[in-house]
């Protein structure tokens, strides 16, 4: 049986460095047909995470938003192109019904990113819809496309022509697929094994990243950018709603696309439910919350000694650590 590690069970073991300063590093990644980012974290698709809000505040970070496709073709369009151009966006779309016509339209109102939103993305309908898709937009259009949770998985769409590939079956904070269906790979496992591919296509670290240390982490194994939901779902700039307790904490909403509430929002109905609705911690503005992600990050490649993404990819050396150890990595004072 295959052992399978994430990212609680690994540090990665310090090395010498002569990085004097943070801002010796550089996190700028490019993506391929066209699309640069200067900060390679993209905002999730889901409603409670990425809409126009979302996708203008992190665009002008040098992140990047997909625009979910929970909503009308006309809704999410509109959205995009009141953006102006100004900064990258992409667009959700799924693998039936109307994508063909969403992915246009999106295409059309200024998207430079159209994403192929599955939560098993190794499936012929996936090889169907990225082949239509490109050749509706054209070859300057990048296509993002997922999810998958092993190396004949990422080969697979990276042939059938993605860009980028969503890496992470089940992993993220609200989503319940394994526990549903008893399958899927823990994340790190899926970006290391990934990471073996010949193709071209770049990597996205999909789900269960928890803090800055985690996306480190997901580079070193390596990972071109990451995908985050529930760390930016508490900002000001998403679209969930911001509520206060009964002991006063101000929290806002969060919930999984295949939770059931999101079923009945958007379908009428519910089918597989393979997520939740919870809340996260409010955590104020989207900058700070950046701001402080980046420290992290630039931070976490200096101790490798590594000045960008790559360099930490070449250079990282990996420690497994017990459940002790993970313990102690953790904050552990014990107030009396």
């Amino acid at each position: 049986m295959k052992k399978g590690l994430t990212y609680d069970d690994v540090l990665l073991v310090p090395q010498y460095s002569d990085i004097k300063s943070r801002s010796e590093v550089s996190l700028a990644t490019k993506f391929g047909r066209g699309v640069k980012l200067g900060l390679p974290i993209i905002a999730s698709p889901m409603d409670t995470v990425s809409e126009a809000n979302m996708a203008g505040s992190l665009g002008e970070l040098g992140g990047i938003s997909i625009i979910h496709r929970y909503n009308s073709i006309e809704e999410q369009s509109a959205m995009i192109a009141s953006l102006g151009g100004e900064v990258l966006v992409g667009a959700a779309v799924g693998v039936s019904g109307d994508f063909m016509d969403r992915a246009v339209s999106a295409v059309a109102a200024g998207a430079k990113v159209i994403c192929i939103d599955v939560a098993h993305g190794h499936h012929v309908l996936m090889k169907k819809a990225i082949k239509k898709i490109r050749k509706a937009v054209g070859k300057k259009i990048h296509i993002m496309a997922g999810n998958v949770a092993t190396l004949e998985g990422f080969n697979d769409l990276a042939d059938w022509g993605a860009d980028s590939i969503r890496c992470n079956i089940g992993g993220g904070s609200i989503c319940t697929t394994r526990i549903q269906t008893g399958h899927g790979v823990p994340g790190l496992e899926t970006i290391l094994q990934c990471a073996k591919s010949d193709r071209d296509a770049k990597i996205i670290a999909d789900g269960g990243i928890k803090n800055s240390g985690d996306i480190v982490k997901a580079f070193a194994a390596g990972a071109d950018a990451v995908m985050l939901g529930s760390l930016l779902a508490g900002t000001d700039c998403s679209p969930g709603t911001i509520f206060k307790t009964e002991t006063g904490e101000l929290r806002k909403t969060y919930r999984g696309m295949a939770s059931a509430a999101a079923q009945r929002d958007w379908r009428g109905r519910v089918s597989s439910c393979e997520g939740i609705s919870s809340s996260v911690p409010y955590r104020g503005k989207l900058a700070d919350v950046i701001k402080e992600l980046d420290r992290g990050i630039r931070s976490g490649l200096s101790y490798s000694g590594a000045r960008s993404v790559r360099e930490l990819q070449a250079k990282a050396q990996w420690m497994q650590q017990s459940n002790a150890g993970a313990t102690e990595s953790s904050a552990h004072i014990r107030l009396r």
